[in-house]
């Protein structure tokens, strides 16, 4: 029994929205978290809805063989869920912060007329500042336009009505947020801060991009499209050029969703799709301000709304150390992002771009900061004359465009660079450093769960193990060695990794081994546990083997942020929990054993078909005494969250965790305060 994929990523959204809702939370972090939750779903319509469809349409017989759910419609389940959180989003948004917003000296103007006062300063707005950036086209009816509303833009539909002969057009005029703010402030009012949305500066003003026509009706449209790459399996010939031809067709790929302001009437809907190639079915009522995803830059004016500032601790090991190198001859060091400092890891490839002793770099990268220190370190290096190689992943998906100008930089620099593999995406995350200490080589090694990307290590949490073990090094040499040579030179069969889980070679074997020997424990009547930390659980051949183990009696305890296909009810022994919270939880972890000799990994895949089989991960064993143990503490930490964690039930719904004796526990506040005094 699974449960369905996307109807638990939108259990998980949900729980983002109620974030939005908790009015414990500060306020402008709430603005977030809708910012957040609309984001989600433009992405869930971009990539997933277009693949919901088209199975949807395959016959009963062939998804049954395919593996697919038969049970019910689950396209019309999916609208249904999306339709009630919406109508939530709504009522959050102007029952709930709106108001809070009032309170605290914050007027939006939000489907309201302007007061009097603001009305020529909203005039000169237009004129100074948006109109240079508006386009304007006029739909006929008599042919199909040249002109398709790109992907996740902005655009009015206006009906407009000639004087002579009386005859009525239609227009579209785009709202160009991504070019300029979508918010702007307006002079201040009886004491209250003014705030109104780039939309309504152009409505209000609308008639002066059509002097001579009586406009009728102005109904706002945003169309989300399918954001898939369509490229050959075998990625032949050049692959950064083909990705690139890809993303200029990204804008205008097929409709997901074309989202429509209400009242818009049904014979301005059936020109739409006609004008615009767009399926009736594809067309749902949104609300009148659509893409509300920029509520994340909404103007602060400087109030005290937010979260508490909050400080990354700096491990007390690496805290006064000129030289990484010398920190991790010494001892492990094992990082906990986003409460720990990230400067340990920049410290790694800039003393490396730096130490004249450095001969070797090399590194895997996936999602890179737009102005990436990462980046520069080892352009550096390469200019001081390092070997510097950089698997680069172009199919990191709405990352391409960045990591193909990243590539092209440090190619330009020096740097030997290793593109996408055929058929299988790069999503591990370690660097290898070569340096001749003494008169001989030595090496050192990050593994990471998350990206090196010191912008998302401020509030992803995340674990980077900084290593010189030799078992490590030398499975990293041979990983390396695989990427440089790819899959048909290499010939996977010859690969066998001694220390590292490594998909799509050893990793699902090896967690299988780990359950199967937590299995037998349980069946002699010794204690036997699995914990596991993921943000997506969807293999089912994983889900088989954890059913399997929980009727065996092994305790299972799962924290899944995100998808999350397996069913508690199914033993009484499986219990699931997801935590939204300040920071995204982005932590892999995988421990088995109840006791303080539990076998503990940490690294990059998630238990998806596509991570353990289809994408190179690597997962590490934790041997340092010191670093298991604080693993440990971090995951039954979570495990003893109170207060922003939910509880999955039989029927796959979730209820939040309950306080014991009145006592609350912040998983994340805790997180820190142990840190801050143990390590």
């Amino acid at each position: 029994m699974l449960h369905n994929r996307d109807m638990s990523w939108l259990g998980f959204n949900l729980r983002v929205l109620q974030e939005a809702a908790d009015p414990t939370v500060a306020l402008y972090e709430r603005l977030k978290f809708l910012s957040v939750f609309s984001s989600n779903l433009d992405e869930f319509f971009r990539v997933r809805y277009p693949a919901v469809i088209a199975l949807s349409g395959l016959n009963k017989k062939t998804r049954e063989k395919a593996g697919i759910e038969t049970t019910g419609d689950i396209a019309v389940n999916i609208q249904r869920e999306v339709n009630r959180q919406l109508v939530l989003f709504g009522r959050i948004l102007e029952q709930e912060i709106i108001p809070e917003l009032k309170k605290n000296g914050i007027v939006l103007y939000y489907n309201m007329p302007v007061r009097q006062e603001h009305t020529r300063e909203i005039k000169e707005l237009f004129f100074a500042d948006v109109l240079s950036f508006i386009e304007t086209i006029i739909l006929t009816a008599n042919h199909k336009t040249s002109f398709l509303p790109k992907n996740n833009r902005l655009y009015f539909v206006v009906t407009l009505k000639e004087a002579q002969p009386g005859a009525l057009k239609q227009a579209m005029v785009s709202i160009p947020s991504g070019k300029i703010n979508r918010f702007f402030t307006l002079s201040p009012l009886d004491g209250m801060e003014y705030v109104i949305f780039l939309d309504d500066i152009i409505r209000n003003n609308m008639g002066y991009l059509f002097p001579s026509l009586e406009i009728l009706d102005v109904f706002s449209i945003k169309c989300n499209r399918n954001a898939a790459l369509n490229l050959e399996e075998e990625y032949s010939g050049n692959l950064l050029m083909k990705i690139e031809k890809q993303l200029k067709k990204r804008d205008t790929g097929a409709p997901s969703r074309f989202l429509y302001e209400p009242g818009m009437p049904r014979n301005l809907r059936l020109f739409l799709t006609t004008a615009f190639m767009v399926k009736m079915e594809d067309l749902f009522e949104g609300g009148r301000y659509h893409h509300l995803s920029d509520l994340s830059f909404f103007p602060a004016f400087g109030k005290k709304l937010h979260y508490p500032l909050f400080r990354p601790l700096v491990p007390a090991h690496t805290s006064d150390s000129g030289n990484i190198f010398q920190v991790m001859e010494r001892q492990d060091v094992l990082l906990h992002l986003p409460y720990q400092s990230y400067n340990p890891v920049l410290s790694f490839f800039n003393q490396a771009a730096a130490d004249e002793t450095v001969t070797e770099i090399a590194v895997t990268l996936y999602r890179l900061a737009p102005e990436s220190h990462i980046a520069h370190a080892l352009i550096s290096a390469a200019k001081n004359g390092k070997h510097v190689v950089v698997f680069i992943e172009l199919k990191a998906r709405f990352d391409e465009a960045r990591n193909i100008k990243w590539s092209r930089t440090m190619k330009a620099a020096g740097i030997r660079l290793v593109y996408s593999l055929p058929q299988i995406k790069v999503h591990v995350k370690v660097a290898l450093v070569k340096k001749m200490v003494n008169g001989r080589q030595r090496m050192y090694a990050l593994v990471s769960t998350g990206n090196f990307n010191e912008l998302t290590a401020r509030f992803y949490t995340d674990h980077v193990l900084m290593t010189s073990g030799g078992k490590v090094i030398k499975d990293l040499l041979l990983l390396f060695k695989y990427l440089e040579k790819g899959r048909n030179e290499f010939g996977e069969h010859r690969i066998k990794f001694s220390e590292l889980l490594v998909a799509p070679f050893n990793l699902a074997d090896e967690l299988e081994r780990c359950a199967e020997k937590e299995i037998k424990k349980s069946l002699k009547g010794a204690p036997a546990q699995i914990r596991i930390k993921v943000n997506n659980l969807e293999d089912p051949g994983i889900i088989s083997l954890l059913y399997k183990a929980g009727k065996a009696g092994v305790q299972i305890h799962l924290m899944v942020r995100s998808v999350c296909c397996i069913v508690s009810g199914i033993s009484e022994h499986i219990t699931i929990r997801r935590i939204v919270d300040r920071f995204l939880e982005h932590t892999r972890l995988f421990i088995f054993g109840a006791d303080d000799d539990a076998l503990v990994f940490m690294g990059s895949a998630d238990l998806m078909t596509r991570n353990l089989h289809h994408r190179v991960e690597v997962c590490v064993p934790i041997n340092d005494a010191v670093c298991k143990k604080e693993l440990l503490d971090y995951f039954n930490i979570q495990w003893s969250d109170n207060h922003k964690a939910v509880q999955q039930l039989a029927d796959s719904q979730y209820t939040p965790v309950k306080q014991v004796n009145g006592h609350g526990i912040n998983a994340q506040e805790s997180i820190y305060e142990y840190l801050k005094s143990h390590v």
